[in-house]
């Protein structure tokens, strides 16, 4: 499989992670926003929106790094937290 096929496969595999920290989540969020996106495009949630910022913020902190850059921390992270996790990579 390609590195696109593999992100996407993992991507899919976070989705059965029964327990993660919110800093897990909002690095794998930043990394998978810049991995598919590219650069932060909208402005940042106003104050009151407290999870749109946190995740917006993690999206920001990866702002210039190559997409295949992006994915490829991605899947990492993906297999640390299954492995943790105990389920398959």
């Amino acid at each position: 499989m390609g590195l696109q096929e593999d992100f996407e496969a993992y991507a899919e595999k976070v989705r059965s992670l029964p327990a993660a920290t919110n800093d897990d989540l909002l690095i794998l969020y930043g990394l998978y926003k810049q991995g598919n996106v590219g650069d932060v495009n909208t402005a940042r949630p106003g104050m009151f929106d407290l999870k749109g910022k946190a995740k917006w913020d993690a999206w920001k902190a990866n702002e210039g790094k190559a997409k295949e850059d992006c994915m490829n921390d991605y899947i990492t992270k993906a297999k640390q937290l299954l492995e943790a996790a105990g389920l398959p990579c």
